[in-house]
């Protein structure tokens, strides 16, 4: 299982902080469950931050920092690739698009039949391949990676009454008045 960053998942987490939730996700994490998703694994780590019945609230406040702590250099750590992808994308969108502008006013297009019309046209040929196979490739997934990732994390932490910015920040919500 490949995490970002320069460290292992057990090295990050033993290494920040030595807490028994932290220790079971490590070995979740490097134990071969490699087929759960990121969104099971980090459901799994924040039922255990926040849902231990023998934690006292200093080790919970510790877990919960340690975990803001992974969830932001997760994100932060997918920034870069994310713009690389951004960028790609425009790229060859803006090449599609200057090659499908030079393709409708040849005049030639008109009279000639769609496959040699194409055949005239290899800049935007080639372009069009290539986004498509970028697409074909998940580039529409790779280029909001993080707030994919941001979303998943909202979505669990809302029924502990928290939240998440976009850089993974924790947002903590006032809890519900029961009468």
């Amino acid at each position: 299982m490949v995490f970002p960053g320069k460290h292992s998942p057990k090295e990050l987490y033993v290494r920040r902080n030595g807490s028994r939730c932290l220790r079971q996700e490590v070995a979740a994490a490097s134990s071969g469950i490699g087929c759960l998703s990121t969104g099971d694994r980090m459901w799994g780590l924040v039922k255990c931050v926040l849902g231990g019945d023998d934690m006292n609230s200093l080790e919970q406040a510790e877990d919960l920092k340690a975990f803001e702590r992974r969830l932001t250099e997760y994100i932060s750590c997918l920034q870069p690739a994310t713009g690389r992808w951004r960028m790609l994308l425009i790229v060859v969108s803006v090449c599609t698009a200057t090659g499908a502008w030079n393709w409708l006013i040849d005049p030639e297009t008109q009279k000639v039949s769609f496959f040699t019309s194409l055949w005239n046209h290899p800049f935007f040929t080639i372009s069009c391949i290539t986004l498509i196979g970028l697409f074909f490739a998940g580039i529409h997934k790779r280029v909001v990676a993080p707030s994919i990732i941001a979303a998943r994390c909202r979505t669990v932490l809302a029924e502990y009454n928290m939240s998440c910015d976009d850089t993974g920040k924790l947002i903590l919500k006032p809890r519900p008045h029961v009468q």
